[in-house]
């Protein structure tokens, strides 16, 4: 049996498929709390968020155009969700803490070989820390293109939808950020 992508999975829906919606939700909760959590730094609200999220994904599931990503889509209306949820509380939006708590997963986790010898796992593991430290340092629209690109693995072009900017905007600040990361490491070595 083939695997239906999401794009064929909002169209089943859309045609009456309520088990399309579903297979959707089951693919995608555990990314969208994980990126609110990134966000809202609070477990409640993040679940909060991320049903949220599903409810309007739900009531405005016909105006998704196929033209697009349903994953771009999807964290376009997550991050609007979590940035709307912030504004209500008054608090400022937290990149800095790019780790899960409850687990051993972090940012840079991403970056890494899905295969690694025991010395890597080590020497990843200082690594880890110090990459988390360096992406703390970046200013806030460099922390979340950063994430973007390779804790969620958009695209430039999808994170440029995502952001609503240019999709030059986001490689220049990509390469910035890839850059400052170079120079964090470099000042940090001397």
């Amino acid at each position: 049996m083939s695997i239906l992508t999401d794009e064929q999975l909002v169209a089943d829906y859309a045609k009456g498929n309520e088990k399309s919606l579903e297979l959707l939700i089951q693919r995608y909760l555990t990314r969208v709390y994980q990126f609110a959590f990134k966000y809202l730094q609070d477990k409640d609200e993040a679940e909060d968020a991320a049903q949220e999220v599903f409810v309007k994904i739900w009531k405005n599931v016909h105006k998704f155009k196929a033209d697009f990503k349903f994953k771009t889509w999807l964290y376009a209306i997550t991050k609007n969700v979590c940035l709307d949820w912030l504004k209500k509380k008054n608090r400022p939006i937290a990149f800095s803490a790019l780790d899960d708590k409850d687990s051993d997963w972090g940012f840079a986790d991403s970056l890494a070989d899905k295969t690694p010898s025991v010395l890597e796992t080590l020497q990843r593991n200082e690594g880890i820390k110090a990459l988390n430290f360096a992406v703390e340092e970046l200013p806030p629209i460099y922390q979340s293109t950063v994430n973007l690109r390779y804790q969620e693995d958009l695209k430039f072009r999808e994170i440029a939808e995502v952001l609503r900017e240019s999709i030059d905007t986001i490689k220049t600040r990509h390469r910035r950020a890839i850059k400052s990361l170079k120079n964090i490491f470099q000042r940090k070595k001397s």
